[in-house]
């Protein structure tokens, strides 16, 4: 595989060792875990077969080896097969990883190095990220936004043949949130639910088989605001009281925080349409149909400012900041009727 830049994608790795297009190292480093384990998986199963990988397969710990270690084992030439592979976990632990730099003046062609530097990355200024991108693929695994959560759901299912309604899909990413290696693992548990000859999940059977409530979440508390429906807002909450081990608070402000900070950039977008609207916040466009354009018919910019600042005090006064006594409950209260009024 030809030497990347910065910037290099998941899907592009992907790609290249599909077509055996393999480099003679991969550094996969990041605060999201889930890709750095896809690609590292993905390229093991791509180079070496199952019965090549009793000889070939070499898998170590930063924290147990050596620098020294690594290098010798990548070294080594393949036994029975054409490659072999050097698997290094919690690369991020190795001590002297910066003498990989000798290695990669020549390295093995044989071997297909690959390091995962989990929880952080190297510092692109220095030597050992530069030697890397010369001769084979830097890879940095992001933290994806609460707002490419639905497109990742929707992207996931789809390679499986399966696709999911949109309430469906808000509901799962409001309850699993970023960590993607957990959404994935729901998802799939899921798709193992379907019923034979079924392709297409609804918000009911997300309720059924992950326990989210359909008529009491976060999405649709969201929504009843939207309306200014207080009948609804206040049966939600006092559901969410009721309920404390099916309520959590930093969730519900994080869900709120990322609705009214998408209102409020929407009064700024050069058109006011719903494609205008959906570009500029970077919304679907059934999500800008369904909640942003209602909302900015009921709340001005000025409310809006507002609710982000309430959204702030809340969120600080959960964390015990200026209070000793209020409850999750009395704190959602407070913020719902702000908002309402």
């Amino acid at each position: 595989m030809a030497a990347k830049k910065e910037g290099v994608t998941y899907e592009e790795i992907i790609r290249a060792v599909r077509a055996g297009d393999y480099a003679p190292v991969y550094y996969l480093m990041g605060e999201e875990s889930y890709y750095i384990d896809k690609v590292s998986e993905f390229i093991v199963d791509s180079v070496l077969k199952e019965d090549q990988k009793d000889f070939n397969l070499t898998v170590c710990y930063g924290t147990d080896v050596t620098v020294d270690d690594v290098i010798n084992a990548a070294k080594r030439y393949p036994m029975m097969s054409d490659r072999q592979v050097v698997l290094v976990r919690e690369a991020q632990n190795l001590p002297g990883k910066e003498r990989l730099s000798f290695y990669l003046e020549h390295p093995q062609r044989s071997t297909v190095l690959v390091l995962c530097h989990k929880h952080g990355v190297l510092d692109r200024r220095k030597k050992l990220a530069m030697d890397i991108q010369k001769v084979g693929i830097l890879f940095e695994s992001k933290k994806m936004y609460e707002s490419q959560l639905p497109g990742f759901v929707t992207a996931y299912l789809r390679r499986k043949g399966i696709t999911m309604e949109p309430n469906a899909v808000m509901m799962m990413c409001e309850f699993v949130g970023s960590d993607l290696s957990r959404l994935s693992g729901e998802l799939d548990k899921l798709i193992l639910s379907l019923p034979k000859g079924m392709t297409r999940i609804q918000a009911a059977f997300v309720e059924q088989h992950i326990g989210i409530s359909k008529d009491f979440n976060n999405f649709e508390l969201v929504s009843a605001l939207v309306v200014k429906d207080i009948l609804k807002v206040n049966r939600i909450v006092k559901y969410f009281n009721d309920n404390p081990k099916k309520f959590s608070l930093q969730l519900t402000l994080s869900v709120m925080f990322g609705f009214f900070s998408n209102l409020m950039v929407a009064y700024y977008a050069p058109q006011r349409t719903e494609e205008g609207i959906a570009d500029w916040v970077e919304q679907p466009r059934w999500q800008v149909s369904r909640n942003i354009l209602p909302a900015m018919q009921k709340y001005s910019g000025v409310k809006v400012m507002q609710i982000i600042g309430k959204l702030r005090e809340m969120d600080a006064k959960s964390k015990g900041l200026g209070n000793t006594i209020a409850t999750p409950g009395d704190l959602l209260k407070e913020l719902t009727y702000f908002i309402l009024h």
